[in-house]
C-alpha cells in the first residue's frame, strides 16, 4: 500500500509542472462551475444534445469531478490521481463530440474543433508522467 501511495504523490524536484497545473486546474475548475451556471449551454442541455441518457445527473457528476480535480491539480495535491478522471472526461469529450465532426465535416473541421481538447489531454498526460513539481503539496508530503 505504501508503494502505491508513493507513486500517487511522486513528483519531480523542479518547477516545470507549474504552468501545466495552472492551465489544467483553471480550465477544469472554470468548466465545472459553468456547467452549473449555464446548464442549457454547457451542462445538462449540452449532454442531452449529445445524446446522453439522464443528462442532469451526468452533467452534475462531471462538473463536480471537474471542480474537485481542478482544485486538486491547482494545489498540486494528489495530482496524478486527479489527472485520471480528467483524462476520462477528455477522452469521452473527444469521442462523443469530435468523432461526429470528423465523420460529418472532415478532418480539418475536427482538427480545428479539437485543438483545446488535444492540448488539455497532452497536458494531463504530462502531469501523469512528471507529477506536480516542487511547488506542490505532493512534493511537500513526499519530503
Amino acid at each position: 500500500m505504501k508503494k502505491y501511495w508513493e507513486i500517487v504523490i511522486s513528483t519531480t524536484a523542479d518547477n516545470r509542472s507549474i504552468l501545466p497545473r495552472i492551465v489544467i486546474g483553471f480550465v477544469f475548475l472554470s468548466e465545472g462551475i459553468q456547467k452549473f451556471l449555464f446548464p442549457e449551454l454547457v451542462g445538462a442541455g449540452r449532454f442531452e444534445k449529445i445524446g446522453f441518457t439522464n443528462p442532469e445527473f451526468l452533467a452534475a457528476f462531471v462538473a463536480t469531478f471537474e471542480i474537485v480535480c481542478g482544485i486538486l491539480v491547482l494545489l498540486g495535491l494528489f495530482t496524478r490521481l486527479a489527472s485520471i478522471p480528467l483524462l476520462i472526461i477528455m477522452g469521452t469529450a473527444l469521442v462523443t463530440t469530435k468523432i461526429p465532426i470528423l465523420l460529418n465535416k472532415g478532418f480539418w473541421s475536427m482538427a480545428h474543433e479539437s485543438r483545446t481538447d488535444f492540448a488539455m489531454t497532452l497536458l494531463l498526460i504530462y502531469l501523469l508522467i512528471y507529477g506536480a513539481g516542487k511547488l506542490s503539496f505532493d512534493f511537500n508530503i513526499r519530503k
